[in-house]
């Protein structure tokens, strides 16, 4: 059973910051988060619905990682803007990327599937002999209570698995009414009984103080004991723990033995962490150094907006392989459309620009209202913007509104 939790502490990117000389090419946050939107420079011919977003919604709490907000939005060479075919926001380069498409590694459809060839035959299955589960076949297959009334008898004859289930069932509510404090009662009885996935979970409620005493010595003891059973999100939380008590290189050094387990388990986060510390670090063998793009790539892939904006700007740049302006502009894009500030403000830069894509006044013009209305302040990108045609100004404007009506 998955019970993974994602990270709780941002301090990877202060070390990064302030801890080693990191290239500017690699933003690590979306800058001017939470900032008020600037006053506006749009002309007055603007549509009526031309009015500032509220803030958006608190997400709901999943310990995730966040990141400072304070990475500047900085801006490519500038070039004058040349004559360049001008398109709508659903055509040319910068159109949505549509519904369906794949940002991560294909599952492999074989030539055969392709085809419509008959595919061979599967080996055989291994029969299995060992003890079948039933209460987390129940749970798997969402018969909530059946799994709390098969998993509460084996809980209470000191079943570290089954205790675990009954923590899950009551800590989120399925099939039973929501409990956290004897959640937590069971999370602590799973973790002392041995259950990696319970250790993580109890660590967390330690640190946060939920329906037990905090306890920040016993949260650490149980999140390194869970990291080194091979539980791969405590891997990562450890990890950031080390960086936050060992600022500089000393604690990424000693924090990357734990990201690299998790990375290689799947966790985004550990991926770009490894990324960013294979690049950045000094003393990390070529070997690893090599790797670099490759974790970043992977971290990109699995959804990771602030990753396919560090791989876009690295694609552009040559950071970490060769220079790829296509490629880094289709990331750049992705990042952008999934509401990634700074990746918006790049974009624009990118049109502006021509790398990886044509010139495009309105599309730059366009994303430049959308990381403007964030909050992310550009002057040359104002400067910019004041210096198009009126009507590619309203064209821009009109483009942004349906776009944040669309989102």
């Amino acid at each position: 059973m998955s019970l993974r939790s994602r990270s709780f502490l941002p301090f990877l990117t202060t070390a990064l910051v302030l801890g080693l000389t990191v290239s500017p090419l690699s933003a690590l946050a979306q800058a001017g988060a939470g900032k008020p939107p600037l006053q506006s420079a749009e002309p007055d011919q603007s549509a009526p619905d031309e009015v500032e977003l509220p803030p958006a919604p608190p997400q709901a709490e999943e310990n995730v990682l966040t990141r400072a907000p304070d990475a500047e939005a900085g801006a490519f060479k500038s070039e004058r803007f040349g004559a360049g075919e001008t398109k709508g926001p659903e055509g040319g380069a910068g159109a949505a990327p549509k519904q369906g498409d794949k940002v991560q590694p294909s599952e492999g459809v074989g030539v055969f599937d392709r085809m419509g060839a008959t595919l061979p035959d599967l080996p055989p299955e291994k029969d299995y002999k060992g003890p079948v589960d039933d209460a987390y076949g129940a749970f798997q297959r969402g018969y909530y209570l059946t799994a709390f009334q098969r998993a509460l008898p084996r809980a209470q004859l000191g079943d570290p698995a089954a205790q675990t289930m009954l923590a899950e069932l009551m800590a989120q509510g399925l099939g039973v009414k929501r409990d956290t404090k004897n959640a937590a009662f069971w999370y602590q009885k799973a973790a002392e009984g041995g259950n990696e996935t319970a250790m993580f979970k109890y660590a967390l409620i330690l640190m946060e103080g939920r329906d037990v005493p905090r306890d920040r010595k016993k949260a650490d003891e149980w999140m390194r004991k869970a990291a080194d059973g091979g539980e791969p999100s405590a891997q990562f939380n450890w990890a950031q723990i080390l960086v936050a008590d060992n600022p500089g290189v000393k604690g990424l050094q000693l924090a990357l033995p734990y990201y690299e387990k998790s990375a290689e388990q799947g966790i985004a986060d550990a991926q770009y962490a490894v990324a960013q510390i294979y690049l950045n670090v000094e003393n990390v063998p070529k070997e690893k150094k090599a790797l670099a793009r490759m974790w970043l790539a992977r971290a990109a892939a699995a959804g990771y907006d602030t990753a396919q904006l560090d791989l876009g700007l690295w694609l552009v740049s040559g950071v970490g392989g060769k220079a790829d302006m296509e490629a880094g502009f289709n990331w750049m894009r992705i990042a952008a459309y999934r509401g990634n500030v700074v990746a918006q403000n790049k974009l624009a830069h990118l049109y502006i620009n021509a790398l990886g894509t044509k010139q495009d006044p309105v599309e730059a013009a366009r994303w430049y209202v959308i990381s403007r209305r964030a909050g992310l302040k550009d002057a040359e990108l104002e400067d910019f913007y004041l210096g198009i045609e009126d009507y590619q100004q309203k064209a821009a404007i009109e483009a942004a509104n349906k776009f944040r009506r669309a989102h």
